[in-house]
């Protein structure tokens, strides 16, 4: 998967999340608030700590060495603005992924996180060797529904009550994008 700093546009990079990252993390968070409680679950307080950053990160990277999550982060220089992450990854004949994504507030509209999303298609494709990503968004997220249409993602229903998101059960527009037909691997 994305190993190194991959460059995206105008010095923001996408790189793999390491546990020096806390601090800038919490930052993000902080910063973004506002920005992504409409859009994200509810969280405890500890979340918002450097000590809950560490042990978030700490859990991503060995979630990661299992093999089921790829968590990358965009950074600008030293600050944290977003996060790209692979979960829930399946191998054998399903070969799939969710993809989940924010982008600091004070970066949207910039194309970044399309430019993210595409970059992340490419290392499952060609790094993991994923056949299926697929993505959910709230009904209501018009900017993450271009992003993922703008990646060749097509709409494959609406899932009732899917995720807590803010406190509330909500509805979400699932997405799929197929990243190739080559022949299934033999396992």
């Amino acid at each position: 998967m994305i190993t190194e700093a991959t460059p995206l546009k105008d010095g923001i990079l996408l790189r793999p999340v390491v546990e020096a990252d806390a601090e800038a993390m919490l930052a993000a968070y902080e910063r973004n608030r506002e920005h992504l409680l409409p859009w994200e679950p509810r969280r405890a307080p500890e979340f918002f700590t450097l000590a809950g950053q560490r042990a978030r990160i700490r859990e991503m990277v060995e979630t990661q060495r299992l093999g089921q999550l790829v968590p990358l982060i965009l950074v600008d220089g030293d600050r944290m603005i977003g996060t790209m992450t692979l979960s829930g990854i399946v191998m054998g004949p399903f070969r799939n992924a969710n993809l989940g994504y924010w982008v600091d507030g004070e970066y949207n509209g910039r194309g970044i996180a399309s430019l993210a999303v595409q970059a992340v298609l490419h290392a499952a494709d060609e790094q993991l060797g994923l056949h299926r990503i697929q993505a959910g968004t709230l009904v209501h997220n018009v900017a993450s529904q271009r992003v993922l249409a703008k990646a060749g993602f097509e709409l494959i229903g609406r899932a009732p009550r899917y995720l807590a998101i803010n406190g509330v059960w909500q509805d979400h527009l699932l997405f799929q994008r197929i990243l190739h037909d080559r022949p299934p691997t033999v396992s």
